[in-house]
């Protein structure tokens, strides 16, 4: 089992509110080419596992039958289905579960996506293992990680910020066991059953007002933030979110755009 702190609900509820205000800007430009891979029509029956609070599970909607979207963040599942029904879209299913044993039927889906979500899992194995079981012969997976930090420019301002307000912190190093690995991540969906998998990376840019609306962005919508918010107390943490504000005046020119990578694996399961 892992001891990731994100592989658990908590802060994902937390940071539910953010999330759903500011991720869609990072995170849509991945989700519109998952769609794209997975070649959606009218008829088809799609599952979103670790949805949050459901980027994909609404882009995809118009374009499908039907979206059963599952996260076990219940906070975040909430915003996904009041944004469902301010853009008046009736066919996405929402359900509180966990994405290593889905609810669902053998042989249910025509196309199953997770963005972001599955590669925190505590046992991936799982994970693509029950994405495997639930989609239906021919059908196509698409699952998105991040790359390594040391990729994506806008994640080391962000970290240089953090150790300016405290210089202990451990500059964070490439997992190579994990889907940071292009390597581990065809691997693992390969030994699920998925055929005629590809690893893609790809890249998104975005750029900030100012130092301010960046640092409100990342604040709000990360939740490993979140969580060292909870473990420093707010005494501290505002010291610190003094400091990290500063660094980010000093070192983010306004609308300078700072890119981020991720890859997308595409698997197919056999026909």
């Amino acid at each position: 089992m892992s001891g990731n702190p994100l592989a658990v609900a908590e802060p994902w509820d937390l940071v539910a509110d953010g999330y759903a205000e500011f991720a869609p800007a990072i995170m849509q430009p991945f989700s519109d080419c998952a769609i794209e891979f997975a070649a959606l029509t009218p008829s088809s029956q799609v599952i979103d596992v670790a949805a949050g609070t459901g980027l994909l599970s609404l882009l995809a909607a118009p374009q499908v039958a039907q979206v059963h979207a599952i996260d076990f963040s219940g906070s975040m599942l909430a915003r996904l289905d009041a944004a469902a029904q301010a853009a008046g879209l009736t066919n996405i299913q929402t359900r509180v579960g966990d994405g290593q044993a889905l609810p669902f039927d053998d042989e249910q889906f025509d196309a199953g996506f997770s963005m972001f979500g599955l590669m925190f899992f505590p046992e991936r194995a799982k994970g693509f293992a029950e994405l495997f079981r639930v989609l239906r012969p021919g059908a196509t997976a698409v699952v998105s990680s991040w790359a390594p930090v040391q990729e994506a420019p806008l994640m080391r301002l962000m970290f240089s910020a953090f150790r300016a307000a405290d210089p202990s912190v451990e500059e964070p190093q490439p997992n190579y066991l994990s889907l940071e690995n292009p390597e581990v991540f065809q691997s693992e969906m390969r030994s699920a059953g998925f055929e005629g998998v590809s690893i893609q990376r790809h890249s998104t840019s975005l750029a900030f007002a100012d130092a301010g609306q960046l640092w409100d962005t990342m604040a709000r919508s990360s939740a490993p933030l979140v969580l060292c918010r909870r473990k420093l107390g707010e005494q501290v943490w505002a010291e610190r979110a003094a400091v990290m504000r500063d660094y980010l005046a000093e070192h983010y020119r306004p609308h300078h755009p700072l890119s981020t990578t991720a890859f997308l694996g595409i698997g197919h399961k056999p026909s």
